[in-house]
């Protein structure tokens, strides 16, 4: 996840260039794929530096390129497909510090659901659907680790990443994890005892993940950091 964010950094930074920009928007605003043509003639940039840009803009996954052709004919002296290009379909979003409210999103949309149709009451459902991503992203971290990664009678290494991957940016301090930035931080501020327990619920949870795990996640609040602090 940490890879992914460096990547999407990348992606955004390419459309400081101004021609790059204006490349991009203007094939995102058009109803179909365009050609290089297209793109240039529409854009005012010479054929072969908007060749140039818009494949620097597929490289960075920000735009995705199709062969079709424009014309109706078919059969011999058809001519070649042409290259179009398009949106691409992975989403892009960049804040710092790291935050992560997708991931909130979908904890608590998944707790809407479960109290909707079980009647189930909600801080109980946000607890269950933080407890299962937890569970879940600690089932990923125990399963991409190695015993080489792990600290004696502990595992402060993997769960360090798989917290880091969330956008936390845990320092260790001795024995202890504090996890310097919230991925939930607005929410928190607005709803600090329902963000801080689903916190400590997915964090609890993903602890319970780890193979001999002797730590233990507790609500402890402090200046600018997260709520939620982790020791033996």
């Amino acid at each position: 996840m940490a890879d992914d964010f460096v990547t999407q950094v990348a992606s955004v930074s390419a459309l400081a260039e101004p021609a790059r920009r204006a490349l991009y928007l203007f094939v995102v605003a058009q109803p179909e794929p365009v050609s290089r043509d297209q793109a240039a003639a529409g854009t005012g940039f010479p054929r072969h530096t908007a060749k140039f840009h818009l494949d620097r803009l597929v490289d960075e996954g920000l735009l995705q390129t199709e062969f079709r052709r424009l014309s109706a004919r078919r059969g011999p002296g058809a001519g070649r497909p042409s290259k179009l290009y398009r949106r691409a379909e992975r989403e892009v979003a960049v804040t710092l510090p790291e935050r992560h409210y997708d991931l909130a999103a979908q904890i608590l949309a998944g707790a809407v659901e479960e109290a909707t149709e079980t009647g189930t009451p909600v801080l109980e459902a946000v607890q269950r659907a933080a407890s299962a991503t937890g569970r879940r992203l600690g089932a990923a971290a125990r399963a991409t680790s190695t015993r080489s990664d792990r600290d004696p009678g502990g595992s402060l290494g993997p769960v360090a990443d798989a917290l880091a991957a969330q956008g936390y940016e845990p320092r260790r301090d001795a024995d202890t994890l504090l996890l310097t930035n919230c991925p939930f931080h607005a929410l928190a501020r607005a709803h600090t005892t329902l963000v801080c327990g689903m916190n400590l619920a997915l964090i609890t949870a993903l602890l319970d993940e780890q193979e001999d795990s002797d730590l233990t996640a507790c609500l402890h609040p402090g200046d600018d950091r997260c709520c939620v602090t982790i020791s033996r």
